[in-house]
């Protein structure tokens, strides 16, 4: 769905809002929360690749780090636009892709020359984070009112409804994979220095 300059400054403006208000009332539920660790613990040991991206694209460590896993389940042979492999042309979206030289090649061309072309964002406080976050997935849960999965599973903010496939929404689809909020959260309860403010 395209969208005009004033619907997006509307449609950030109103996420920037529910993702502060969602993130003040997040629980991270019991459950999730050792699941949570682990994944936080490999995508810390791997800091370092992830501020080499972050050095290139201006988007922060951690949050190339939580993209990684959202979208390639940490896998360095797959690009975090869309999980294809990185050193093939991509055929989800955004298709088209690549072939690239390396994993940080892909994730660059990713960031910075794909929508919403997260380089260019420049609000870095966690609901802006959160934000980013949500367009990087796409605003279809926002467009139905409701808390993205892809945000806020694995928390209270979060309990059923997801997209299982392009533009097909499953009201009791259950998202099993860890959401972008607890894993931030569990960064910067390790590393509040980290944290975008």
């Amino acid at each position: 769905m395209a969208y005009s300059p004033r619907d997006l400054a509307s449609l950030h403006g109103a996420l920037l809002r529910r993702n502060a208000s969602r993130w003040d009332e997040m629980v991270e539920l019991p459950q999730w929360v050792s699941l949570a660790q682990h994944v936080v613990d490999k995508i810390v040991a791997n800091k370092a690749r992830y501020e080499l991206v972050s050095s290139r694209t201006s988007v922060p460590w951690e949050l190339v780090g939580v993209i990684h896993d959202r979208e390639a389940s940490l896998s360095w042979l797959a690009n975090i636009a869309n999980g294809d492999p990185w050193n093939k042309r991509t055929i989800h979206e955004p298709s088209l892709r690549g072939p690239f030289k390396s994993w940080e090649d892909a994730a660059e061309d990713a960031l910075l020359r794909c929508p919403p072309f997260a380089g260019r964002w420049s609000d870095w406080s966690t609901s802006g984070a959160l934000t980013l976050l949500e367009l990087y997935n796409g605003v279809g849960y926002a467009n139905m009112g409701l808390p993205s999965p892809y945000i806020w599973s694995g928390t209270n903010q979060y309990t059923k409804g997801k997209f299982v496939a392009d533009h097909h929404f499953d009201p009791d689809a259950v998202d099993h994979q860890l959401g972008c909020a607890i894993m931030l959260s569990q960064i910067y309860k390790r590393s509040p220095r980290d944290a975008v403010s």
